[in-house]
Order: C-alpha cells, then sequence, then structure tokens
C-alpha cells in the first residue's frame, strides 16, 4: 500500500508539472475573414523596423499562425483596408471580421482580447473624428470645447478596459496627445483654408515648372480655363488608386475649358521613375514636377501636408476649391455642372 501510495503521488505530481505550460515566447493569431479581400493577410509594425508577416487566408476565410514579436502596436492589412493591432508574447489573438464592413464588425477573442477590441473601438473613434468636416469647421472657442469631450470620452474608453497593462496604458495616453496636436493643427489649416485660401480669393501660383512633354509651365500659362490639379507622388498609392478616374475624366472633359494638371512632388532621387510612370501609365493631361518637392512654395501656400490632394482654379486665376473632391467621387462632376464646364 506505501508503495502503491508513492507511485501514485509521483505520478500526481508529474500530472501537475505537465499541465503547467511554461509560457510561449511567440504570438498566437488565429481568425475568420468573411468576405474576403485577398488570399493573405500583412502584419506590420509601427514601430521604425522592418517587421511584415504575410499569413495565408484559405478559401474559407479563416487564418492561423505564430508569431514572435517585440511587445508593442501593429497593423493588419488584408488588401484594401487596415487596423490596429496589440501584439506581445505569450498571447492567443483570435480575429472574426467581415469586410463589407470591415472597422465595424471587428471582434477579438482569446488572452489579447481586451487591448484589441479597445483598439479597434479607437479606431472607429478616430475615423469618425477625422471625417468630421463640420468638427473643424467650428470657431476656435467651440472646438476647444469639442476637444476637451472628446479627450474624456477617450480616457473613459481606456479606464473601462480595466485588465489592460500599465505600459499599454501609458502608449495610449502618448498616442492621445500627439492626436490631439494633430487635431488642433488641422483645424488650424481648416481655418487658413477657409480664410486665406477661400474661395474667389486669388490662388498661389507656380512658376516655370519642369513639364514632361517639354519645357516648362507656370500657372499663369492656363489662364482663361478653369484648372484642376492633381497633387500627387509616385510612391503615393492612394494617388495611383485615383489614376484610372482621373484618366477617365480627362477623356470626358476633352475639348472643354478645363486643364488637367497633374502635380509631382517626387524627390529629385524618384526623377526618372516620375518619366518613366507618366509613359508606362499613359497618363494625360499636364504633367509636371514641382520644384522643390514637398518645400516648393505652391505646396507650402496651399498647406499641402497629405497627398493626393486635389484644387480647382478659375479661369481668372481665382480659387474655386482648395480640397476640391477626388476624381473617384460624383461630387466632383456635380461641382464641373455647376459651373457648366
Amino acid at each position: 500500500m506505501k508503495m502503491k501510495k508513492i507511485i501514485y503521488l509521483t505520478i500526481t505530481a508529474l500530472a501537475v508539472v505537465a499541465c503547467k505550460e511554461e509560457p510561449k515566447d511567440y504570438v498566437t493569431f488565429s481568425g475568420k475573414i468573411t468576405n474576403q479581400n485577398s488570399d493573405s493577410l500583412v502584419i506590420g509594425s509601427n514601430a521604425e523596423g522592418d517587421f511584415e508577416r504575410r499569413i495565408t487566408v484559405t478559401a474559407d476565410g479563416t487564418f492561423s499562425d505564430t508569431l514572435k514579436v517585440v511587445t508593442g502596436g501593429y497593423y493588419i492589412f488584408d488588401g484594401t483596408e487596415s487596423t490596429p493591432l496589440y501584439l506581445k508574447n505569450g498571447l492567443d489573438v483570435h480575429l472574426t471580421l467581415d469586410t463589407k464592413q470591415f472597422d465595424e464588425t471587428i471582434v477579438y477573442n482569446g488572452s489579447g482580447a481586451i487591448a484589441n477590441n479597445y483598439l479597434a473601438k479607437k479606431a472607429l473613434t478616430e475615423e469618425a473624428i477625422m471625417d468630421n468636416d463640420a468638427l473643424f469647421a467650428l470657431s476656435k472657442e467651440d472646438f476647444d470645447i469639442k476637444l476637451e469631450t472628446i479627450e474624456k470620452e477617450y480616457m473613459k474608453n481606456l479606464d473601462q478596459a480595466t485588465t489592460l497593462d500599465s505600459t499599454f496604458v501609458a502608449n495610449e495616453k502618448k498616442e492621445f496627445v500627439g492626436l490631439k496636436k494633430y487635431l488642433i493643427k488641422n483645424q488650424e489649416e481648416e481655418f487658413f483654408l477657409r480664410t486665406v485660401l477661400g474661395k474667389g480669393n486669388m490662388s498661389p501660383k507656380f512658376i516655370a515648372y519642369e513639364n514632361h512633354a517639354g519645357g516648362t509651365t507656370s500657372l499663369d500659362d492656363l489662364k482663361g480655363k478653369y484648372v484642376y490639379i492633381d497633387v500627387w507622388a509616385t510612391w503615393c498609392g492612394p494617388c495611383i488608386a485615383q489614376i484610372p478616374f482621373l484618366k477617365e475624366l480627362e477623356k470626358e472633359y476633352h475639348g472643354k475649358n478645363i486643364e488637367f494638371v497633374s502635380l509631382s512632388i517626387d524627390e529629385p532621387k524618384d526623377y526618372d521613375k516620375w518619366k518613366t510612370m507618366i509613359i508606362e501609365k499613359e497618363l494625360g493631361g499636364i504633367q509636371l514636377l514641382a520644384d522643390k518637392a514637398w518645400k516648393s512654395e505652391f505646396i507650402k501656400n496651399y498647406k499641402i501636408n497629405g497627398i493626393p490632394r486635389f484644387l480647382l482654379i478659375d479661369p481668372e486665376g481665382k480659387i474655386i476649391s482648395p480640397k476640391a473632391p477626388k476624381p473617384s467621387v460624383k461630387e466632383l462632376k456635380e461641382l464641373f455642372n455647376s459651373l457648366s464646364i
């Protein structure tokens, strides 16, 4: 009996030891995507570095992989849209989403659920803020009041995620400081657009920009016609996505009282790439290269800090819109029609 008891206790002890798993030095990331946009997901790092992992998504939308990571912020890109992600070795993260309503349907389960569901909710909130033109049209006083309300709501959501570790919380609070600065800067720029660059004011000018067709072109050379300017660069994905729509517009309005100008802000190192892309993509309109990329006076005078950016100028050289609709939306043709172009 004594020997049996010893054997039993030994087996029990081994079983207990066996049940105690060693901490994982990797993340398990799995999930299911409905209406998938591609056969893979890209996981990349928000921090400086070259971490990038492509995960295969099967025909039924499921995926699973393990990743060794440095704790911190990452992103998921499905070929069309992206969303933030928090990863830490040892977590088991399971994602479900429907690409038809990408951000609205994101749900996380597993040991990384709380942090990542918080990030998904935050992304929705920030998207609503960024798309709220009325927010940036407020007076400085009303904008400050609204910004205080946004900050309180932001911190409330963060406080409700009670089990988040202190490092994550500290980073999120730091990120909000950056967001707040961005919103303030945006509001100041929108005020500038409504006043200095308001409709009816004379447009800033560009002078003697290189024309891909030969020679140089200045804005004054185009007086007498409406001028629709697409500020872009060869490295800008969203800019390139607008090219097919722009080409259709050029074709539809050919011979009418409007010039389509594509103004590249490529750096000198990308000069050959600019010339090649124009030929390979058979770009039409007037193809110009800004003299000093982002630092060109025309770019600075229009407060352009993100591209693509579209401008519309009337035949007298006056501003119609310092932030005109992009070629892919119906509002642009509606604007053209209202001007009888």
